[in-house]
């Protein structure tokens, strides 16, 4: 005789079924399948028995709901670090992010060690101005402890009303003592894509990809060459720090470079989730020389442009490697319930590279020479290999993080000012070595 209440069993075994992305549609099932389902019940009745146990012994009255989504997040986050249930308000959240505006504090974060990581302050935000840096560790939130929390639940925190204020207290690398910074929430609007004429160069940094990148890239490539004019020499794309975002806006940012040829190939468990993207004609540049820059935090769709324009030989990448995280997500509405963010697909460069793991070889390596401050303090950013639970790399071998470094003052960016010396023909391969140790770099 069962302990449990059917509303559990069932509410949860549609939810395992949905997320798994079964349907049953033919009652005359093989041995061994019907084996498998008696042991898909067989642990949803031990769910059902630990469920009860807790909604009716644990010292306090639990909530529900939040057991459920509890126990959905753990079935997700089990499975790789990118899968993850969102309740109605996040899966709300996420879709104002991805439309490029949203309110909150601006900046790029992760989970490690039970406390909130920064990965990168957005541009022109209250993070920004604050001073808050990649490596951050955000320990506390109005003085209340972030241990415990989930990301999600963390970010939430951060969020609120504009011209409300939190405080952040942070563990940064080389300080003894936690730093607080007083922020006060604003409207993040998230402008994708920075340009500026470096002389005769086009400097183009796109900081994220949501619904406006391509279509703000391709007028700022149209004014930067009206503002240039017949002596523009090439085109430096900067991806540093660029953590990813939306699979359709890489695809059409790298089709912004060519005229034809594959773009990305994505292969999942099933026949419908492999496809394959390709350029349409049209390249906005007129062939002139493209730089890419990547570092140790550019991420997923930032990867899918360095690679396909690397394996088209159309663009040299120039920094560090970067991240590695080669898997696509899809985000599955649940209805009024929220959402799941399932990893359904590895993607392949076009020559049918898996990053996964392993991350983007820049063509030519540019380490970036660090301030005094920082030397022998920087620490690599943990790549996608360093994650635990990461879907593992196809091929042997598994690259780590590189530095995610990149200094405000562009006289100090030695890897921005190599790009731009090598689109002018002034720099080579030949003189990395002399680049990245070079003490004329001022500090």
């Amino acid at each position: 005789m069962m302990r449990k209440p059917e509303f559990a069993f069932w509410a949860f075994l549609i939810l395992a079924v949905i997320a798994a992305g079964t349907t049953v549609v033919n009652l005359t099932r093989s041995q061994s399948a019907v084996a498998a389902n008696s042991e898909i019940y067989r642990q949803l009745d031990l769910f059902g028995d630990v469920l009860e146990r807790v909604r009716t012994d644990y010292v306090e009255k639990p909530d529900d709901s939040k057991l459920i989504e509890s126990a959905i997040n753990g079935m997700l986050s089990a499975l790789d670090p990118h899968s993850a249930f969102m309740n109605a308000k996040h899966f709300r959240d996420m879709q104002v992010q991805t439309r490029g505006e949203f309110g909150g504090l601006g900046i790029e974060v992760t989970m490690e060690k039970g406390v909130v990581k920064v990965v990168s302050p957005i541009e022109d935000t209250p993070a920004a101005r604050a001073g808050l840096q990649t490596n951050d560790f955000i320990t506390h939130l109005d003085g209340e402890q972030i241990l415990g929390l989930t990301l999600q639940q963390a970010v939430e925190k951060m969020r609120g009303p504009v011209k409300t204020p939190i405080v952040l207290t942070v563990v940064r690398k080389g300080k003894e003592e936690p730093l607080k910074f007083k922020i006060v929430r604003d409207v993040i609007r998230i402008n994708p894509v920075k340009a500026r004429a470096e002389g005769d160069v086009a400097y183009i940094r796109i900081t994220t990809f949501n619904e406006k990148t391509s279509a703000n890239l391709g007028h700022a490539i149209k004014k930067l060459k009206a503002e240039i004019g017949p002596t523009l020499k090439g085109f430096v794309i900067d991806l540093r720090n660029n953590p990813g975002g939306l699979l359709d806006q890489a695809i059409e940012v790298t089709d912004v470079f060519l005229d034809q040829g594959a773009i990305v190939l994505t292969r999942g468990r099933n026949l419908q989730e492999t496809q394959r993207s390709n350029a349409q004609s049209g390249d906005l540049t007129d062939g002139l020389k493209i730089v890419v820059l990547i570092n140790g935090g550019s991420a997923s769709a930032s990867e899918i442009v360095a690679g396909a324009l690397q394996d088209h030989k159309r663009a040299t990448i120039i920094g560090t490697r970067s991240f590695g995280k080669g898997s696509v997500q899809t985000i599955i509405p649940l209805g009024t319930n929220g959402a799941i963010r399932l990893t359904t697909a590895r993607y392949y460069t076009p020559s049918g590279r898996s990053i996964q793991a392993k991350g983007i070889s820049p063509t030519i390596k540019v380490e970036q020479v660090l301030p005094e401050e920082l030397k022998g303090k920087d620490q690599p950013t943990r790549g996608e290999a360093s994650l635990r639970g990461h879907l593992k790399s196809e091929d042997e071998g598994e690259e780590s993080g590189s530095s995610s470094y990149v200094p405000r003052e562009k006289e100090k960016d030695t890897q921005l000012l190599f790009a731009l010396d090598f689109v002018r023909g002034i720099k080579t391969a030949k003189d990395t070595k002399t680049e990245s140790d070079s003490k004329s770099v001022p500090n």
